[in-house]
């Protein structure tokens, strides 16, 4: 057993710090790679360990959070990190001199999924092992995998921390390993795991210490570790409250009497090593030090890590679904009808109300397509809802972000809406305002992600919402492509990722029917063929020519060209219904789409599959 273990068994144990704090307070901007300060100011990182050792602090961390070479990349810098890991570690062990403490060497994620690092052919396992054993070279005494927000990734660089430590040895034998999450409040990592259960699946894998760092301020952390009730003793480093933003730098208001309470707090509740994370300053951990002074660990608690919440209450039903009345064996009609780009709204809403009265179980509204203005479509939902017509809102990612996109989801719940269809979205410079700057946090298969987890009663905070929103999620699929397998492959992902129904751009011939219905049949979630009734043949090569995602076969063009007026719609409706038939012979229900207004087409298709 390591003397800092024993240590931990005797009394409570001070940590430093967030030196990136007095980095910034010392003229180094943000954005700079402050590790390698190691390298090229060696006596400001040197002068701030001291700092926090005379403050009181009992273990120090090395400033080599980010010094993996993934990230140090970034500064051109990949091949020294090995150099700066090892002057990280020296530099913090001979601050200490003969005090009494020990150097924790600082391991960061690296925020790379193990589906990117497949993808980029780089090996995760080899990033964080490169770095430790630096680290242990330089002299550390155990290594600190801090601020990690993915189970997955902290138990990998546990595992390569545990593999290092039985070959790397430092002065004090087998080379200890500290695990600490950056858990929101709730207790909810952003995907979706109860910290209870990952740190008590990290203690089962062999890490000495887990606990909680960074996100939340003294108050907040308190409440999480009074959550946990843990029979381990942990490690607990919060921040210095909220930060603001005055005259170009990052404030954070908590002071270090106010810290050091709660600080002491924690150790009542079962923190074993306490220290600071972002806003802590000398002062804090001098405050903190001597608050925790003689503190004897307390008896823990016989409940042990709360593993499990209570599931958050399902909400009441807020309108029947379009899965529940396929389940009920109807045939359901969604039609699109794009909000307008001005705002006289009447023609739009008796268009609604016609195609409702003809059949359609659902009006599905575009969410700006083709990045071109219109009315909010979460605007038209509503005032369709308040008629008693059931809105299938479209949802891009391109114009919000992640609390956005949340924050709009709530809302349809909120007013008793649920179907939601996940689009990544036109980029905005294809559009009508080509200088609007797209967002993009997620794309499709992130939101759907996103949807799910709302629907498990959560935010991607780990927030509770105390109900579970119900929503309605689909998704969009393009048979109109030389290479359907590709499409194919990406509408699985889809699927996976929570997609309860699929909705297809504009198909024009049966045949190109038949054949999605031979390839999307293993999926068992109802698919809805899109169909678009022609309105002439100049519309057709418009469509064929510049509008994504939408090719008219020669064929159909052919027999578009050159009509005009009533022919010309008359034809494309008689295509239209060619179609319909086709998909109500494969599939549960039917995706029409309404031409520029032109509702007298739709509604007509719709009466036919009713009267059918």
């Amino acid at each position: 057993m390591s003397q800092i273990l024993e240590a931990l068994k005797k009394g409570i144990l001070c940590g430093d710090g967030a030196m990136g704090t007095l980095l910034s307070e010392r003229g180094i901007p943000a954005g700079n790679c402050y590790e390698e300060l190691c390298l090229s100011q060696p006596d400001l990182i040197a002068g701030i360990h001291r700092e926090y050792l005379d403050a009181g602090a009992q273990l120090i961390t090395t400033n080599s959070f980010g010094a993996n070479a993934l990230k140090l990349a970034a500064f051109g810098m990949e091949s020294c990190c090995s150099k700066i890991n090892r002057e990280a570690a020296r530099l913090a062990k001979d601050s200490i001199g003969s005090r009494a403490a020990w150097v924790a060497g600082s391991i960061g994620p690296l925020g790379l999924s193990a589906r990117d690092a497949e993808e980029k052919s780089i090996s995760r396992q080899f990033l964080f092992s490169e770095q430790m054993t630096a680290l242990l070279e330089g002299g550390c005494d155990l290594i600190l995998l801090e601020t990690f927000q993915d189970p997955e990734e902290l138990s990998l660089a546990l595992s390569t921390a545990k593999s290092l430590s039985t070959t790397q040895q430092s002065s004090y034998g087998e080379v200890p390993v500290i695990a600490l999450i950056a858990s929101p409040e709730s207790g909810r990592l952003p995907g979706g795991a109860w910290i209870g259960d990952v740190l008590e699946a990290l203690g089962q894998e062999g890490a000495d210490l887990v606990g909680l760092n960074c996100v939340n301020g003294p108050q907040a952390m308190l409440r999480l570790v009074e959550k946990i009730a843990p029979t381990r003793p942990l490690a607990v480093y919060a921040n210095a409250g909220r930060p603001s933003y005055q005259e170009g730098r990052i404030i954070y208001g908590t002071t270090p009497e106010y810290f050091a309470d709660f600080g002491r707090l924690m150790a009542e509740a079962g923190a074993a090593l306490v220290g600071g994370c972002c806003g802590t300053s000398p002062l804090h951990i001098q405050a903190l030090a001597a608050s925790l002074h003689d503190f004897k660990p307390v008896s823990r608690k016989l409940s042990g890590i709360t593993i499990h919440e209570e599931l958050a209450p399902t909400t009441g039903t807020h309108e029947p679904s379009i899965l529940d009345l396929i389940a009920a064996g109807k045939t359901v009609i969604v039609t699109e009808l794009d909000p307008p780009k001005t705002l006289p709204l009447e023609k739009f809403f008796t268009a609604a109300e016609a195609i409702t009265c003809a059949g359609s179980d659902a009006i599905t509204l575009a969410d700006n397509s083709l990045a071109i203005l219109r009315v909010s479509n979460f605007a038209v939902a509503a005032l369709l809802k308040e008629r008693g017509i059931t809105p299938l809102m479209h949802l891009s990612c391109r114009d919000k972000n992640l609390i956005g996109l949340q924050s709009e989801l709530l809302g349809m719940t909120a007013l008793g809406m649920r179907h939601v269809l996940a689009l990544t979205g036109d980029p905005s410079k294809g559009g009508d305002h080509p200088g609007a700057t797209s967002v993009y946090d997620v794309n499709s298969v992130g939101l759907l992600e996103v949807i799910r987890r709302l629907n498990e009663g959560y935010t991607q905070a780990g927030t509770d919402l105390l109900a579970r929103p119900e929503l309605i999620a689909g998704c969009t699929f393009n048979p109109n492509v030389r290479n359907l397998d590709t499409q194919i492959q990406r509408l699985e992902r889809k699927i996976n990722a929570g997609a309860q129904f699929v909705m297809t751009q504009p198909v024009f011939e049966p045949s190109l029917v038949e054949e999605t219905a031979r390839r999307t049949a293993h999926f068992r979630v109802p698919v809805f063929i899109g169909v678009w009734p022609l309105l002439n043949g100049r519309q057709a090569r418009f469509l064929h020519n510049e509008v994504p995602g939408i090719k008219i076969p020669d064929s159909v063009s052919a027999r578009m060209e050159g009509l005009e007026g009533i022919e010309g719609r008359k034809k494309g409706v008689t295509i239209a219904k060619e179609v319909t038939r086709a998909v109500l012979d494969h599939f549960p229900g039917i995706y029409f789409m309404t031409p520029f207004l032109a509702y007298q087409t739709t509604e007509e298709l719709s009466a036919f599959v009713r009267g059918r």
